[in-house]
């Protein structure tokens, strides 16, 4: 319980966590910065570090010239590639070798239907995935574990890598110091979450009670 308050109070208290990051650590907050990204793109496990929320605060910090806009977009940038893809080398390693007798949970069966999807709809899958907390992090695994060529799943990871980071940094450079914004910043990194998480939410509504008005 008490490590679910500061996962919560870390969302939604974004602002003064990184704040003191800054002023502890300094240059070394580019460092923590990378490893967080590059660490809740790249694990499968840990889908519930910040990612959009993260790169918004940072940027806004970034306007008022404590950060280096220039230096969180190509840091950033570079973890969430290499996350991605260190996700997908991890899918690709231990997806035959599970895969290879049928479990309960777990069959061959999945794996091509998996392979199928990805194969007719994965570029814009990798693409729209960046921008969908712990579908983000899940994505490029399940794209190493469908076999999808890496020259494929490489091109799609750079243009997706560079859209959500630009935009969610640029996003808070631009507005987060606006007055409104700022006073309401938890407010603001709450409604980035919300968002956020719309898509998979009305996908799941829509095949649900799809499948009812079919029956």
């Amino acid at each position: 319980m008490e490590l679910l308050h500061q996962f919560i109070d870390l969302f939604l208290h974004l602002d003064k966590h990184l704040s003191q990051i800054i002023s502890d650590y300094g240059t070394w907050t580019y460092a923590i910065l990378f490893l967080i990204i590059f660490v809740e793109t790249g694990i499968v496990i840990m889908p519930f570090l910040p990612g959009d929320s993260l790169l918004f605060a940072a940027g806004a910090f970034a306007a008022t010239g404590v950060l280096n806009v220039w230096y969180l977009l190509v840091l950033l940038f570079v973890a969430a590639f290499l996350g991605d893809t260190l996700n997908y080398l991890i899918g690709d390693y231990f997806g035959p070798r599970v895969f290879r007798k049928d479990y309960r949970f777990l069959k061959k069966e999945y794996l091509m239907k998996t392979q199928a999807y990805y194969e007719k709809h994965g570029g814009k899958t990798i693409i729209f995935a960046r921008f969908i907390p712990i579908i983000r992090t899940f994505a490029p695994f399940v794209a190493g574990v469908g076999t999808m060529k890496y020259g494929k799943f490489l091109s799609y990871n750079i243009i997706g890598g560079i859209l959500w980071v630009v935009g969610f940094v640029m996003a808070g450079f631009l507005f987060g110091n606006i007055p409104a914004v700022k006073k309401n910043f938890t407010m603001v990194i709450f409604g980035i979450i919300l968002i956020s998480i719309l898509p998979p939410i009305y996908e799941i509504l829509k095949q649900k009670f799809g499948k009812q008005t079919v029956k």
